[in-house]
């Protein structure tokens, strides 16, 4: 593809070849992942999980148009049958889904791709890397739980280029739907084309999300937003 891959625009990483891409440029290329997801998950006549979903694994052609690549990981699955059987993890560390790498928190379906995609959507926002972000120059903090502080606090994000009102409006969209894509619980993830549906919405009935089990072991996972239940 024309672009290469799709880390390369939101990673700078002190490469010379980093590019920012713009807030519209960003949205549009979530909602053209999020539509190839839904295809994977409904539009086949095979249900197909990808659990590799991640900036690296999305190419850009000249008119930065998404393509998800690299279905190494993939498994085919009965329309039907909701729950996967797998033996071992499978995908990327920062990426990969709780119920992936352990079966306590629920049973593999397509929601594990919903959560990857959460996960990168969130990357997409914040400009870096989902694990091991230093804050403040004093401590590190994983990124989404930074992002939640921050909305639960009504607190002005400063993510770069946001200089007006519609960007803002995707910025927070992406957001709060990364944020419910994330959802430890696997059921209370939406569904790609629920995903598709609010993005291409109105933000105003967005409500922020419960934060994950994962980051408060203090409070039990609860349901999220309805506006973006499956």
């Amino acid at each position: 593809m024309p672009n290469g891959s799709l880390d390369k625009f939101i990673h700078d990483g002190g490469s010379s070849t980093y590019r920012h891409l713009g807030w519209d440029a960003l949205y549009q290329i979530a909602v053209g992942i999020a539509r190839g997801l839904e295809y994977l998950h409904r539009g086949c006549n095979t249900r197909i999980v990808h659990f590799d979903i991640k900036p690296q694994n999305i190419l850009l052609n000249e008119d930065f148009c998404p393509k998800i690549c690299d279905f190494g990981l993939a498994k085919l699955c009965p329309q039907k049958e909701s729950i996967i059987s797998l033996v071992g993890a499978r995908g990327t560390v920062g990426y990969i889904a709780p119920e992936v790498f352990s079966r306590n928190f629920g049973g593999i379906s397509h929601k594990s791709d919903v959560y990857c995609y959460g996960m990168m959507v969130l990357e997409m926002v914040g400009g870096r890397k989902n694990i091991s972000v230093e804050v403040d120059g004093t401590s590190e903090i994983y990124f989404p739980h930074w992002v939640y502080k921050h909305l639960e606090l009504d607190e002005e994000l400063g993510f770069h280029g946001v200089i007006d009102d519609e960007a803002n409006a995707s910025a927070r969209k992406m957001i709060i739907v990364g944020l419910c894509c994330i959802q430890t619980d696997p059921s209370q993830r939406p569904s790609m084309s629920r995903v598709v549906e609010t993005l291409e919405g109105s933000p105003e009935s967005l409500q922020i999300p419960p934060k994950p089990f994962l980051f408060s072991p203090s409070r039990s996972p609860v349901e999220c937003s309805t506006t973006l239940m499956p």
